[in-house]
């Protein structure tokens, strides 16, 4: 079995991004390294011929939902309560990078898209960690980039 550094070295920058996707730029390390200490502690029972990036992305999947259901409950401290937003101040308005387009699409479009164009998994496999068929996890990732392809040409008017 190799060394896991050499795991994490290798599978790290994907684990990354896919963390980003599917928390944003924000929560993504601290998705990351809740990642690597799960799979850590189950990498020694992993069989040989286990597709490693794979259950490393079903680890991150799972961590990074548990990170962005964290950030949901956390209260968000504030000196005042606006009355009302001010104009243009949606980030949603303004051009948006890739993680903040990502950020806008729904849960499942943004977690499929992420797996597969991100991470390059399988649709067979994203389908595991939807909870959804191939032929579901295909069109969620098709929907996805139709909808980021709209964020984009939107914005670039």
């Amino acid at each position: 079995m190799r060394p896991f550094e050499d795991v994490v070295a290798e599978h790290g920058p994907t684990v990354l991004r896919v963390c980003r996707a599917i928390v944003g730029p924000v929560d993504a390390e601290d998705a990351w390294s809740e990642t690597f200490l799960s799979a850590l502690r189950a990498y020694p029972q992993l069989p040989a011929d286990a597709n490693v990036e794979a259950w490393l992305v079903t680890i991150a999947h799972r961590r990074a939902l548990d990170v962005g259901r964290a950030r949901s409950r956390r209260p968000t401290p504030t000196d005042s309560m606006p009355e009302r937003p001010a104009p243009g101040a949606d980030p949603a308005s303004r051009d948006p990078d890739l993680w903040d387009a990502l950020a806008r699409l729904p849960a499942k479009q943004r977690q499929a898209v992420a797996y597969h164009h991100i991470a390059g998994l399988p649709f067979a496999e994203i389908a595991g960690l939807l909870r959804n068929s191939p032929d579901a996890a295909r069109r969620a990732a098709a929907d996805g980039l139709k909808t980021l392809r709209k964020i984009y040409r939107e914005e670039s008017r």
